[in-house]
C-alpha cells in the first residue's frame, strides 16, 4: 500500500466536516469516505484521552486546534517510527549496492531506477518503485544537482555576453534557395536588454557587422564584451590564456572594448545569453514566415526595440526601461564606420613581389624568400615582419598590379617596368658606347 502522509489542512478539514454533522456521500473534501470514518468516531486512543475529552460529534469547530489536530495525526498514522515503512527498512540492506549502481564506474554507466528496480527484484527485493525512487534520491544520491552561487551582475555598461544561436531555415525570394538563418545575440548583463543581429554565416565579417549595427542600436559600445568561443573570434581556447584572431584584436582596438571570453562547455560562464537563445527562437522566430533575409532583420529590430519583458531584479520595471535609465549613459562612444580588413602570411618571391587578394605588390630584394603578415583594407595594403612595418601600398584590384621602383634592381628596373624615357636617357648618358660594335672573332 502506498503511503501518503496527510497535512494539517486536510485533517483539520475532515474533523469540520465530521463536527458538521455531513453525509459522508455529500462531503467534498479531498478524501473518501474511510478517510472520514478513520477520524474521531472510531479512534481507540481519542475516546479516553486528551483529544477524547474536548472533541464532542456536536462540538463546536472552535476546539479544532494544533494540539488536538497533532494528537489526531498521531492516532491514524501507521506505526512509523522512523517515517519510513518495511520496504525503505528492506532497501537499507542495499543501500551500498544502490550507491554503485547510480553513480557507475569507469566501465558501466549509471543505471535508471527501473533497471535497479529490476536488479533488485532478482536478489528477491521487491519494493515499490515510488520508494525505491525516494531511497535513491535521498540517500544514493540519485538525481542530485550541484548548488549553484548566484554571480552579481556588476556595474552598468560594463558587460555585454554575445552568442551565436540558430533559429532555422529561410527561403530567400531573391535566389530560390533555402538556408540556414543565424542570430547573433547581445544581451547586456545589468538590464538583460538585448539586440538581435541575423546573418547566413558565422564569419568574422558577420560577427562585425552585428557588432556595428549593435552599437547603433544600443547607443554605445559596452566596455567588456563576453562571447562564446565563435571561430572567427578566438583562434585558440584556453581558460587562461585564450589567442584572438588578428582580425577581432584589430577591431577591438577600432571600437575601444576588451573580450573576456568564456570557457570552453561552460554556458554557466554567460547564462544571460544562452537563455536568451531560446527566448528568440520561441519568441520571435517561431510562427513567422519571411521571404528574405533583410526583411526579417528589419522585424527583429522593431521586435528588440519594442520587446518588453520583465527585469529579474526589477519587478516593476522592465529590462528596456533599466537600460535606457541606468546603462545607457554609461556607455562608450559609438565608433566610426571600420573598413573590414583582410589578414594573411605571404611569400615573396624571386620576382619580387608578393601576391594578396590575386593582385601582386613589389618588396625590397632582401624579403625574397620570407613570409610576411599583410593587413589589407579598402585603401591600403601593410607589409609586416615580426610586428615591424616594412613596406606599405595602395590597394589594387584582381589582376592589378603595384610595383615600386626602388625595390627593383636599379640595371632591371627600366626594362621590368617598361620606362622608355628612362631608357633614353640612359642611352644618351654614354654617347662613347653609341657606335660600338663588336664584331664575331674569326
Amino acid at each position: 500500500m502506498v503511503f501518503r502522509e496527510v497535512s494539517v489542512n486536510e485533517i483539520r478539514e475532515v474533523l469540520r466536516v465530521w463536527l458538521g454533522w455531513r453525509s459522508y456521500r455529500r462531503s467534498r473534501v479531498p478524501h473518501d469516505r474511510r478517510a472520514l470514518r478513520r477520524g474521531p468516531q472510531n479512534g481507540a486512543p481519542l475516546r479516553g484521552g486528551r483529544a477524547g475529552s474536548r472533541l464532542r460529534r456536536d462540538g463546536d469547530v472552535s476546539a479544532l486546534d494544533d494540539g488536538l489536530i497533532g494528537v489526531v495525526a498521531d492516532a491514524v498514522r501507521p506505526a512509523r517510527p522512523d517515517g519510513h515503512g518495511a520496504a525503505w527498512e528492506q532497501l537499507l540492506g542495499f543501500e551500498e549496492q544502490i550507491k554503485v549502481w547510480v553513480a557507475g564506474d569507469g566501465e558501466q554507466r549509471p543505471l535508471t531506477i527501473t533497471k535497479i528496480e529490476t536488479l533488485l527484484a532478482r536478489q528477491g527485493c521487491v519494493v515499490p518503485y515510488r520508494t525505491l525512487h525516494r531511497f535513491a534520491s535521498e540517500r544514493c544520491g540519485f538525481g542530485r544537482k550541484g548548488t549553484t552561487v548566484r554571480v552579481a551582475d556588476g556595474d552598468p555598461g560594463v558587460e555585454c555576453q554575445i552568442d551565436f544561436g540558430y533559429l532555422g531555415m529561410l527561403t530567400d525570394a531573391a535566389d530560390g534557395r533555402r538556408r540556414k538563418v543565424h542570430a547573433l545575440i547581445f544581451t547586456a548583463v545589468y538590464s538583460r536588454h538585448m539586440f538581435v543581429w541575423l546573418s547566413y554565416s558565422q564569419t568574422l565579417a558577420a560577427v562585425i557587422a552585428g557588432c556595428q549595427a549593435a552599437w547603433g542600436f544600443f547607443g554605445g559600445v559596452f566596455a567588456v564584451l563576453i562571447p562564446d568561443n565563435l571561430k572567427p573570434v578566438i583562434a585558440a581556447a584556453d581558460a587562461v590564456n585564450p589567442q584572438f584572431t588578428r582580425g577581432w584584436l584589430d577591431y577591438a582596438g577600432h571600437a575601444g572594448f576588451l573580450t573576456d571570453p568564456a570557457r570552453v562547455r561552460s554556458p554557466k560562464d554567460k547564462p544571460r545569453v544562452e537563455r536568451t537563445v531560446q527566448y528568440v527562437r520561441r519568441n520571435f522566430w517561431d510562427g513567422e514566415t519571411f521571404t528574405s533575409l533583410e526583411q526579417a532583420q528589419q522585424a527583429v529590430m522593431t521586435w528588440c526595440a519594442h520587446c518588453r519583458y520583465p527585469h529579474p531584479r526589477h519587478h516593476l520595471r522592465t529590462s528596456l526601461e533599466v537600460f535606457t535609465a541606468e546603462e545607457q549613459p554609461t556607455l562608450l562612444t559609438v565608433p566610426g564606420t571600420y573598413d573590414v580588413p583582410m589578414f594573411k602570411a605571404v611569400k615573396v618571391h624571386r620576382d619580387f613581389h608578393a601576391e594578396v587578394a590575386k593582385a601582386l605588390y613589389s618588396l625590397p630584394e632582401c624579403w625574397i624568400g620570407h613570409t610576411l603578415d599583410v593587413r589589407a583594407d579598402s585603401e591600403l595594403v601593410k607589409f609586416y615582419h615580426r610586428a615591424t612595418l616594412v613596406k606599405v601600398h595602395p590597394r589594387q584590384p584582381a589582376g592589378g598590379r603595384s610595383t615600386d621602383r626602388a625595390d627593383l634592381p636599379e640595371h632591371k628596373a627600366g626594362y621590368a617596368l617598361r620606362d622608355l624615357a628612362a631608357l633614353i636617357a640612359a642611352r644618351g648618358a654614354r654617347p662613347q658606347y653609341r657606335d660600338l660594335r663588336r664584331t664575331h672573332p674569326r
